[in-house]
């Protein structure tokens, strides 16, 4: 078995070393009996038959041809069933890992009342370490984004870093609701991206007037600036439960006395494409005009689950039940 084996290419998927060499094996033996694989691999024949048996399981092998003859799936079919329960697998551990705020709290009774006394609040100085601790913060948020943010306008570079963070989050069922200056508004990329939200599930209003600055996640971390002119110059991650209950309190304030985001070309017509990036609408027009997902996901050069993400979010956006209402519903638009 050698040289194959050692390298393990499918270990990432939870394939053995044993399990990729019997699929390599019928890979370039098709339609062949797996009664003497065991010889071939040098390996026992109950190893053999409990591998056989697992990758049946995983769809990878078939019967082909007559009754005791094997068949391999196809590589890219077997590797796209294989992400797709290795990343089950991990959405169930990050569930687990995100709802185990109970685990830490029965460690930290262990410590005792003084050495409880001094936790809940942490300083984080430079914009990098706030950067990377949202980072960590939005990754684990599970139920709900509170945010006051009162810029006049997001820089492209704003707006590529936080496009990733944002979705992923509103793609995982996380709330994001968010409070923002009605002057950014009359900046054309700052308004289309926050259409762009909003047509992905977050909600958005807009003040006059407001100076708060604060970031709130699933109700129990609040991130807020030392000095909420200057963010450079460091922030408090408050984790203590009455401070972030009364930082609560004033983010729900805010957000009563603001309006509901309107901004131009939010109601219907061609100006509702805005709110789709240019990989949406290559996606939209793919799956208007397009066969099937994988010719699709070929053309725009993205695997053809990245292309099915995309247009499971389309159907969302556009309220659409099948692909064909959305085809409809999208040219209705002036969409495509």
């Amino acid at each position: 078995m050698g040289a194959q084996l050692a390298g393990n290419e499918m270990s990432v998927f939870g394939v053995s070393p044993l399990e990729e060499e019997i699929y390599r094996h019928f890979l370039r033996n098709p339609g062949t009996s797996p009664d003497d694989i065991h010889l071939l691999l040098h390996t026992e024949r109950e190893l053999v038959r409990r591998s056989l048996d697992r990758l049946r399981g995983l769809g990878l092998l078939h019967p082909m041809g007559g009754e005791r003859l094997i068949g391999p799936a196809d590589p890219e079919i077997a590797l796209a069933r294989l992400t797709d329960i290795r990343l089950r697998a991990l959405h169930q551990e990050l569930r687990q890992v995100t709802q185990s705020r109970h685990v830490i709290d029965g460690l930290r009774a262990e410590q005792g009342p003084r050495a409880q006394a001094g936790t809940g609040i942490e300083q984080l100085e430079g914009l990098e370490q706030i950067r990377d601790r949202i980072d960590d913060l939005a990754f684990f948020a599970r139920d709900e984004i509170l945010s006051v943010e009162p810029y006049t306008r997001l820089s492209p570079e704003n707006i590529a870093r936080s496009r990733p963070l944002d979705h992923r989050c509103l793609r995982r069922g996380v709330a994001i609701r968010s409070v923002v200056l009605r002057r950014a508004l009359d900046d054309t990329p700052t308004a289309d991206y926050l259409r762009e939200l909003v047509a992905h599930g977050a909600r958005i209003r807009v003040a006059c007037d407001i100076t708060e600055r604060m970031l709130v996640y699933d109700r129990r971390a609040a991130l807020v600036p030392l000095d909420p002119a200057d963010t450079a110059r460091g922030a408090l991650l408050a984790r203590k439960s009455g401070l972030v209950a009364n930082i609560v309190a004033l983010f729900e304030k805010i957000w009563q006395q603001a309006e509901e985001f309107t901004g131009p070309g939010e109601e219907g017509g061609e100006e509702d494409g805005a709110a789709l990036s240019d990989i949406e609408r290559r996606v939209l027009v793919s799956m208007c005009s397009v066969g099937k997902d994988e010719a699709g996901a070929r053309e725009l050069g993205v695997s053809v689950r990245t292309y099915r993400r995309y247009v499971a979010d389309l159907l969302q956006t556009l309220g659409a039940a099948s692909r064909a209402q959305a085809a409809l519903l999208a040219r209705e638009r002036g969409w495509i």
